[in-house]
């Protein structure tokens, strides 16, 4: 899949956070996918059946932005294009939590995020810290496999040990990554556009996350293996995922399957 992404470079319509437009697209350019942060009224609706897979990102909604996350999903859902939503910092916070709530109901391919964050969008708690999550994937589990069970979606629960979570409850765990993808704005929402590259590829949105998870942490940990801190990291990160190929995710992944 890895080959299959530079040979295509699928386009990514990105609707993201102010925060991490600039990383994100970085991160989609340096893997070899190509960024479009189409992410106003109008314009939103048209690009979306044109893209090769959509991010929704609820990271700074703006009522412009929320507007055009809605006629996105909603184009994405028509045309068939796969799409990602990742829900940042849902739960206390009530305008995105209620624009979260009524995209999930458009069946996202994905849905991406913080243990607390997948048990709020759940309805199963009240959200972390922020964007820090105050639970393990693992306490996320059940509430990932009812939004997976409700919306058909793969549900991906980030954290040490990434959990991916199938409709039917397949899990698959992923254990690979560095601490230093938490201490650089972006690190976990750009997975979020890696992850709607990946979808483009492939009808099986399950493989899909699996394989930008698995990318994105071997290259934060090759990227962290030279680092000095946070500062050199984030370069490092970028030039580690133009620099990772198939055989370096054979021989580093670290995957395992179950219940």
């Amino acid at each position: 899949m890895l080959a299959d992404l530079r040979d295509t470079a699928p386009l990514v319509q990105c609707i993201t956070n102010v925060v991490v437009s600039n990383f994100t697209a970085n991160v989609l350019l340096a893997l070899g996918a190509s960024p479009a942060m189409v992410d106003i009224p109008g314009e939103a609706r048209q690009f979306a059946p044109v893209a090769s897979g959509l991010l929704v990102n609820l990271g700074t909604p703006t009522g412009s932005q929320r507007d055009a996350m809605l006629e996105a999903s909603e184009a994405a859902a028509d045309a068939g294009t796969p799409w990602v939503l990742d829900p940042v910092a849902v739960g206390f916070l009530s305008i995105r939590t209620g624009t979260a709530k009524l995209l999930v109901t458009r069946r996202p391919t994905i849905i991406r995020g913080n243990a607390s964050e997948i048990i709020a969008l759940a309805g199963a708690g009240e959200g972390g810290r922020g964007v820090d999550s105050l639970d393990e994937p693992a306490a996320a589990l059940e509430a990932a496999r009812l939004l997976a069970s409700l919306h058909g979606s793969v549900v991906a629960v980030s954290g040490a040990v990434d959990a991916i979570v199938a409709p039917g409850d397949a899990v698959i765990r992923v254990a690979n990554g560095t601490p230093l993808l938490t201490r650089v704005t972006g690190g976990g929402c750009a997975l979020g556009a890696v992850m709607a590259a990946f979808a483009a590829l492939t009808p099986d949105a399950l493989l899909a996350a699996t394989a930008a998870t698995g990318i994105y942490t071997q290259a934060a940990e090759s990227a962290a293996a030279t680092a000095a801190g946070p500062g050199t990291f984030a370069p490092l990160f970028l030039d580690a995922l133009a620099a990772i190929t198939p055989d370096d995710v054979v021989r580093g992944l670290n995957l395992s399957a179950g219940a």
